[in-house]
């Protein structure tokens, strides 16, 4: 027989292995994601008394596909318009939190004699939080609907954002031993010019994919397309010099805006689950028994001060952006470890020889106990804001619950040069990454153009294809022009204001002629104008001719400006079309104190089979029912007397603390996938009938057997065949063998008739 690869032997054992685990742990009403780290433990090279994986480096890759699952996952539930809603405030958070922690760990380096680059490393490492190990502590305790937690997950994101950029820092601090300011800056541009060209690119084709396949898709297809296309951007990320997490929760964002977005959380969520066992099972294989005892001490001192000063930092970011104490300290406790990133960053430091060898065991372990502590952290924040609440001054209490004491910026609708500013740069910044974006694509695929076309052709063609392509959103970055009365105000108020608006347009003017300029140079080389006997000084200013033509044509060129409206439209129609399939959109004003959440109701939920008059929703949650999603019907407004059915999706509307309250009385689904219903009384039994018996001659619909007995005949044996679900109609015969199934009580009395 062929012998099986050794990870089929692996898989077995990390899984095996892991469902005992779990089970025990949940039968200890303790967090599953503990189990996990357990099994990894017992599994893992450093227990000698249990069996061992054999293939590290396949167990490694399969753990890598369950962090993609997870920050997958995370994106599906978390999209960048929620980002957005919460960026100034997690922000504020993250950045607090980073500083402090780092220097935090510098100092603690300093204390325990390690050199400066171990110092270094040391706060960079715990500064960034478990990702992963935060989504899965919120996923056993269903924490994902609470108010704190889209800060929570906004910060993590954040903190990825931060820990690409620490990466960067740490890699040239390596190699130069000197901080790179331009390198830095140059890192955070690539980032933000990705993510821009990610989202902006994802959320236009994605979903206009989706619509056009969507009458094609079933469970299968639509698991294949979604799982390919995290992949693809998991690629995407790594080959742009990102981690694969980033492309993964990159990927979960833009299907979060899609009409698909339940149904491939849904689908998606077993495969979840399977590899993200296996990377915490991974994780608790790290796990060394004797590292824990030659440095006991120091990971004891690196813990302590980490579950102090980092959920601390935390709360006070949140209370500095503005957040209540309650929401502060909630959020701030679920950052109490230390996960992926910080290996990550202390792999960086070991593979330049820049730290100690010892550091990385330390991390791990430390990594390993604050994982331990994770769950249990979130579950004090309560009581530990009961005991703050009772300690702390009154006047205090009052200034941390005033909101508006935070450093918030609220958008109004007052008009002044300082919005116009922001509009036209945060206009010019997508734009021209747009605009970056494209061009790369076309010069790839004028390439292909430059190489099977004779010269000088190819570079003609080349250039007006590539011109063609960019002609919308450059009219765009140079002539779109919205809000023209306000522009119009801004301009009358003062020469101040209308030297400063003309010097944004000549800006964005200026900008088209320069990257036309650029496209005409790459493609209308020296070698291009030598072939026509022109020489440097002369084709250099034709070139910036062609430019200046090509932008002023553009004013004009109609074409382009409508091609541009309905890629903008379409574009508008994807980001918004989850929203617009609801029965009303929320105006931007009503948004902070009214919302629209979409609940299934379980068969469990006390409101189950009621008519809505006869709820609660009005009186104790002040919420109200806009419609019911039953199969393919929709019931919109439902009158008073509709009736509630199990399954049914409702859409309510309200405030969001009012609808987090309902939804744990409307969506009441047990984690026990089985109930034990206890052994049933009903059994199979059969009773010839004699020639003497008083059913014979007698219809089956007339015997009683049903009404008298609670019998229900299943199959009559007649002359060597089966009758199957007899007819009511037909009447017993002598010599019938009657099959029925009954109570036992009520088959002995029959049997004796």
């Amino acid at each position: 027989m062929e012998s099986l690869p050794a990870l089929f032997f692996d898989l077995a054992l990390i899984l095996v292995t892991a469902g005992i685990t779990t089970v025990l742990f949940k039968w200890m009403k303790q967090p599953v994601v503990l189990g996990y780290i357990i099994a990894g433990f017992l599994i893992g090279p450093n227990f000698e008394w249990f069996p061992v994986i054999n293939d590290h480096t396949s167990v490694e890759t399969w753990s890598e596909i369950g962090m993609v699952f997870m920050l997958f996952g995370i994106g599906l539930e978390f999209s960048f318009k929620k980002l957005k809603k919460v960026g100034g405030t997690v922000g504020i958070t993250a950045l607090t939190e980073l500083v402090t922690m780092c220097l935090v760990g510098f100092l603690l380096g300093k204390i325990l004699g390690w050199s400066q680059m171990d110092c270094i490393f040391l706060g960079a490492m715990l500064s960034i939080s478990s990702t992963t190990i935060i989504a899965k502590a919120f996923d056993d305790m269903k924490l994902y609907r609470e108010k704190f937690s889209s800060n929570v997950i906004g910060e993590l994101v954040v903190e990825d954002l931060e820990a690409v950029l620490l990466l960067v820092i740490l890699s040239t601090m390596a190699v130069s031993k000197t901080f790179d300011g331009v390198q830095l800056l140059s890192s955070m541009l690539k980032l933000f010019f990705f993510l821009v060209v990610w989202f902006l690119g994802g959320i236009f084709l994605v979903p206009t994919v989706l619509r056009w396949a969507r009458k094609f898709m079933s469970e299968e297809t639509l698991t294949v397309f979604s799982v390919g296309l995290c992949f693809l951007m998991v690629v995407l990320a790594n080959l742009a010099g990102f981690s694969s997490a980033l492309g993964a929760f990159i990927m979960g964002s833009i299907l979060a805006e899609t009409l698909e977005a339940e149904m491939i959380h849904k689908l998606t969520t077993p495969i979840k689950n399977l590899f993200g066992a296996i990377f915490f099972v991974s994780v608790g294989m790290m796990v060394d028994p004797q590292i824990l005892v030659d440095y006991w001490w120091q990971i004891l001192v690196i813990t302590l001060v980490l579950l102090l000063f980092k959920p601390l930092s935390n709360v006070a970011g949140r209370l500095i952006a503005g957040l209540g104490l309650k929401q502060s300290i909630q959020g701030g406790f679920c950052f109490c470890q230390i996960g992926e990133f910080s290996f990550i960053i202390a792999t960086l430091g070991l593979s330049y020889g820049v730290i100690d060898e010892f550091l990385y065991p330390i991390i791990v372990s430390v990594s390993i106990i604050t994982t331990f502590i994770t769950p249990y952290a979130i579950k004090a924040a309560i009581p530990c804001y009961h005991w703050v609440n009772k300690l702390l001054p009154n006047a205090w209490l009052s200034r941390f619950e005033n909101k508006s004491s935070g450093l918030k910026v609220r958008s109004g609708e007052q008009v002044n040069m300082g919005s116009f500013l922001t509009r036209q740069l945060k206009n010019i910044v997508i734009y021209l990454a747009i605009i970056i974006a494209v061009m790369l694509i076309c010069y790839f695929l004028g390439s292909f153009v430059m190489r099977y076309v004779p010269s000088p052709w190819d570079a003609a063609i080349a250039v007006a294809f590539a011109l063609i392509i960019l002609s919308p959103f450059l009219w765009a970055m140079g002539f779109k022009h919205t809000l023209a009365k306000t522009t119009q105000k801004l301009m009358e108020k003062n020469r101040f204001n209308k030297g400063v608006i003309l010097f944004v347009f000549i800006l964005r003017f200026i900008i088209i002629v320069f990257v036309s300029y650029n496209v005409l140079r790459h493609y209308f080389t020296a070698n291009f104008w030598s072939f026509l006997k022109i020489g440097a000084p002369l084709y250099k200013l034709i070139n910036f001719g062609f430019a200046l033509v090509y932008t002023v044509m553009l004013r004009v060129l109609s074409p382009a400006m409508r091609f541009y409206k309905r890629i903008e439209e379409r574009f508008m129609d994807n980001l918004n079309k989850r929203q617009s399939v609801q029965v009303f959109a929320i105006p931007e004003i009503l948004q902070e104190n009214c919302h629209l959440q979409k609940m299934t109701l379980s068969p469990d939920s006390v409101y189950s089979g009621k008519v809505i008059k006869d709820t609660d929703f009005r009186d104790n949650y002040n919420v109200s029912v806009v419609s019911v999603e039953r199969g393919s019907e929709v019931y919109e407004l439902p009158k008073s007397d509709f009736q509630l059915f199990p399954y049914d999706k409702i859409t309510f509307v309200g405030h969001e603390d009012h609808l987090r309250l309902l939804s744990s009385r409307i969506e009441v689904f047990s984690d026990q996938l089985f109930t034990d219903h206890g052994e049933s009384e009903v059994d199979m039994y059969n009773v010839v009938v004699r020639e003497d018996s008083p059913f014979v001659d007698i219809a089956l619909m007339d015997s009683g057997l049903s009404d008298k007995f609670e019998a229900m005949v299943i199959a009559i044996e007649r002359d060597g065949q089966f009758i199957l679900n007899p007819s009511a109609r037909i009447t017993f015969q002598p010599d019938d063998k009657v099959w029925f199934v009954a109570q036992k009580e009520r088959a002995e009395t029959l049997l004796r008739l």
